[in-house]
């Protein structure tokens, strides 16, 4: 993978986690990130070079120039790569990862029971399948 894209991996059947992707990509049109669910055989390769394993599958993974980022790292990562005012966000990388990511994994914990959850992994539309491994 070159250094002009980065993936995202997600949970591929919660409604937050698809509407974040839905997010990332109207706001990406130069198309860096790619995409792929946690759970697809794609996403495998990654995960087990960064050493992710099963019970780290409710962080949103991001893998960017050779590096995996979980978590609060992973979502600030995503929002300083959109264009206009979304990387001001970044600026909240300087709170300690303990806080940020207590803010996250509450969240996380929540993430079915307040967005739902699918029964099947989100499938792209034809003209966006070139964007997802």
């Amino acid at each position: 993978m070159s250094g002009n894209h980065a993936i995202i991996f997600f949970d591929g059947v919660c409604n937050l986690c698809n509407g974040f992707v839905q997010f990332v990509i109207a706001r990406d049109p130069e198309g860096y990130f790619q995409f792929a669910s946690l759970q697809s055989e794609a996403a495998k390769p990654y995960l087990e070079r960064c050493n992710i394993s099963g019970e780290q599958l409710a962080s949103v993974v991001l893998f960017e120039n050779g590096k995996c980022y979980t978590q609060s790292t992973a979502a600030l990562r995503i929002l300083k790569k959109l264009p206009g005012s979304w990387k001001l966000f970044y600026a909240g990388i300087v709170l300690p990862a303990f806080l940020r990511n207590a803010t996250y994994n509450f969240i996380a914990r929540n993430r079915y029971r307040w967005f739902g959850k699918q029964e099947s992994c989100w499938l792209p539309s034809p003209e966006l399948k070139s964007r997802f491994l």
